[in-house]
């Protein structure tokens, strides 16, 4: 299959939609992650963004909208705290999951009796979504386990000759996928998987409880409503490692590493050893989030074997950059503060 690479504009978004409107797919830009669409009532077209990603089938996709009309088409019910929290972030990049309608298929909510849905926050998929008339199911339009893609260029490094079209709509603006969050009762959400929308920003709302699966492994026979809790996901080639102490404690235990090829995100103040290379990352969480998963794909490129990242403070989105994090080390977090002990043994 040849993958066209097509910059984002009124021609080829009507193209999108009548390759949509047939039943293909395609990847399209959002403000969080790069997304791989298909019409989210067509089992067939759902099955295809599967196959393309090499996804689970138990993995659950978001439904992506442009309108509150079609949230109603989705859903069951809708509670007054979802009306509040869509007039506050829609669009934007919060999920919300409701009871689903029976004509919503149960492929595209991986066997769900829930449908998860957002409003993205960018101009071009809206105008796609408006266009074809029926919500997008969009996961992140990269391999599945890999890392997510804020880039076209992300996307086709991954999706080459498996779609059929990919629309540039330049870099995405947060890195990293939407907050997901369900509801308990009239007044309270459960955060499911952390995003740019923060604990911090949805307490002026309601009550807020982060699921433990946010910061701990799931076992293999959990079954979860949301994408991103599960499975091992946004990892490289490369082993990935969190490290965490002073400037002084990982620069001394970097120096103590010995393979061949090291990678390191860092806050920008440690002093490294020359055979350590760095890519960016960022002072702070924001610039963390934008550049994670970037980092990690350029630390592949580059031919590293072992990737260090250095934990991140976990207030505001930095909870969101930590959880996938955690996700793309396998849980692995190393304290180089620990003295006379093998730090890489912890779990």
């Amino acid at each position: 299959m040849e993958t066209k690479l097509a910059m984002a504009g009124d021609e080829i978004i009507e193209e999108a939609a009548g390759l949509l409107k047939s039943g293909g797919i395609a990847a399209v830009p959002t403000e969080t992650v790069y997304g791989l669409a298909a019409n989210a009532y067509d089992v067939n077209a759902v099955r295809s963004v599967f196959r393309a990603k090499g996804r689970p089938q138990d993995n659950p996709l978001i439904l992506h909208i442009s309108s509150i009309e079609m949230l109603y088409d989705i859903a069951e019910s809708v509670n007054p705290l979802a009306l509040t929290l869509a007039e506050a972030f829609w669009p934007g990049p919060l999920t919300m999951i409701f009871p689903r309608k029976a004509h919503v298929p149960a492929e595209t909510c991986g066997g769900l009796d829930t449908a998860a849905v957002r409003m993205p926050r960018n101009r071009f998929t809206l105008a796609l979504i408006e266009r074809c008339g029926f919500p997008l199911a969009a996961p992140s339009a990269n391999t599945s386990g890999l890392p997510s893609p804020t880039s076209a260029k992300h996307v086709y490094e991954d999706m080459n000759g498996k779609i059929p079209l990919i629309i540039d709509g330049g870099e995405c603006r947060y890195g990293v996928e939407s907050t997901v969050v369900c509801f308990e009762g009239e007044d309270a959400v459960r955060i499911l998987r952390p995003g740019a929308v923060t604990p911090e920003m949805l307490r002026e709302y309601c009550h807020v409880v982060i699921d433990s699966g946010v910061l701990e492994k799931l076992g293999a026979d959990a079954k979860v409503i949301s994408p991103g809790m599960k499975y091992k996901h946004y990892s490289p080639n490369a082993e990935v490692y969190i490290v965490k102490g002073t400037d002084s404690d990982i620069s001394a235990f970097l120096k103590s590493v010995s393979v061949n090829k090291i990678g390191f995100l860092g806050f920008g103040s440690e002093i490294l050893p020359d055979s350590v290379t760095v890519f960016p990352y960022g002072k702070n969480a924001e610039e963390q989030a934008e550049n994670l998963f970037s980092s990690l794909r350029e630390a592949d490129a580059a031919g590293c074997t072992e990737v260090y990242v250095r934990m991140p403070d976990t207030a505001g989105i930095g909870l969101a950059v930590y959880n996938r994090l955690l996700r793309s080390a396998g849980f692995r977090v190393i304290d180089t503060c620990r003295q006379g002990e093998d730090a890489r043994a912890l779990p």
